[in-house]
């Protein structure tokens, strides 16, 4: 679990697997605050509210992971 804010891009950066990842959400979210619950592979992203904003497959190879 990861409590942070999209920055201004659209963008919420994360270490996975010794990686640095970019969960990529659009600049209509910029400097929302979000929660990511990472499972495995799948990172699910909510507000605090409960609302999801969106869930992302991690594919380990790419450094950029856009929105299912």
């Amino acid at each position: 679990m990861r409590y942070d804010t999209i920055d201004a891009h659209g963008k919420v950066s994360l270490r996975f697997a010794n990686r640095m990842m970019h969960l990529g959400y659009g600049r209509s979210l910029a400097r929302t605050a979000v929660i990511v619950l990472i499972h495995g592979l799948h990172a699910t992203t909510i507000t605090p509210e409960g609302e999801v904003i969106a869930e992302h497959l991690i594919d380990p190879n790419k450094s950029y992971q856009a929105k299912e």
